[in-house]
This record gives structure tokens, sequence and C-alpha cells, in this order.
């Protein structure tokens, strides 16, 4: 059987090529490909009403991120720490990747707090087994309230700044309903409520699905062959 090298999917993007800061919704590029005469064409995402036809069938991812990144420091020594919710385990236990790894062992813990973001509100965290792959099983002496007000919006790599309050919102899709996911579905950022509307006025009609984005949309690829890499 063939396999498929990771180096076939290399090519040069300049950095000034990669945006910063979203472009409002419903004004970002498209790119269309028609493979009847095998050509592509520049074109605009609000064109897509008049692109599909009466009856197709546009399936949305509708979870929704949560502020999965915690900045906080270890008790008692007071270094710093980070600690990224993977999945939520149930009786405030989560799966979590933790920075440093190899000074939060079984047993240790962490104290999360901002002064500045989220007055009087404080996250309790102790790490109570290690899991696969360097992960952590953590556990919270709170609830969904407290990460919201306390944690950070997980950026792609790619956007080399911090989060800010607007990212809350703009880092989600119009249609996102179900919390659970780690990093959105960025296909879906780009559209707005009057682009949903023009597409229900064309007859294209839409179906939702709920698929979480987990640590595997960041996790770096670093085997040679696309057969080798464990999501």
């Amino acid at each position: 059987m063939s396999s498929t090298n990771v180096s076939d999917f290399d090519f040069h993007l300049p950095d000034h090529l990669i945006a910063q800061q979203a472009r409002p919704r419903g004004q970002s590029r498209l790119m269309i490909v028609d493979r009847a005469v095998g050509t592509w064409r520049d074109d605009v995402i609000g064109s897509l009403p008049s692109i599909l036809s009466p009856g197709d069938l546009m399936v949305v991812n509708d979870t929704r991120v949560f502020p999965a990144r915690l900045v906080g420091r270890r008790d008692p020594s007071g270094g710093g720490v980070e600690c990224f919710l993977l999945s939520r385990l149930g009786n405030g236990d989560w799966d979590a990747l933790v920075s440093p790894g190899q000074k939060l062992g079984v047993g240790a813990r962490a104290v999360f707090d901002d002064e500045t973001r989220a007055p009087g509100v404080t996250l309790r965290m102790e790490v109570i087994a290690r899991g696969d792959r360097g992960r952590r099983i953590v556990r919270f002496g709170g609830g969904d309230a407290a990460i919201d007000a306390l944690g950070h919006v997980p950026l792609p790599p790619y956007i080399r700044r911090a989060d800010t309050d607007e990212d809350r919102e703009r880092y989600q899709t119009v249609y996102a309903r179900v919390r659970g996911s780690v990093a959105a579905p960025t296909a879906g950022l780009h559209f707005d409520d009057a682009l949903l509307r023009a597409l229900d006025s064309a007859g294209v009609r839409r179906a939702g699905v709920t698929l979480h984005v987990g640590y595997g949309t960041f996790k770096p690829v670093k085997t040679d062959r696309v057969e080798d890499h464990v999501v």
C-alpha cells in the first residue's frame, strides 16, 4: 500500500499573508474550483447564494468554543502555570494539557485568578492522575462560570497575538449552539446572518451537526508519513 509523505503538502506561505485579525463576516475571499473544466477563480463568500443551486444542502457544525486556556500559578510556589482544557470527564474533572509538565505531577495544585479581567473569581486545580501522551486529569473547585470568566480563547498558533474580549464572539460561528470545542470550525466563521438569510432565499437547505473540535486541530505533525500521525 502506498503512503503519503507530509512533505507533499509543503508550500511557502509568507507571514504577511496570514491575517492576524479576521475580515468582517460575509466579506472573506473564496476560491471556486470548477472540476468540470479544471479551472479556478477568486470570488467572495457573499457570492455563495448565486453559486449554489436551489435544493443544495449546506451542513453546518453548531459546536461552540469555550475559553479553554487558563493561566495561573502553582500553589504554593507561585511559579507560572498554564492549563489547556481538552474535555470534561465529569464531577469537576477534566482531561487537560498542563505546563510545565515536569513540575505538575499527581498532587500538584494551581490557582487561577485575574483581578483585572475577573475581579473576585478564583479557580483552584489539583492534578489527580497522569493521562496518555503527556496529558493530566485535573480537578477543579469551580464550574463553567469561573472557567468562562478566567479562561482565554485558544487562538490558533498562527495567530501571533494575545486574545481579546472581542475574540470571544468573533471566534464563534453565528450559529454556534452546543458548548464543547477548544477551537472553532473555522470555515464557518465567514458566515453572517445576512448571508444565511440570502442562502435561505436562494433555496439552499441547511442542516446542523455537532462535532466538537479537539486538541488534534492544534497538534503539530511530526511524522514523515501522514499515516503515522496520531491525532
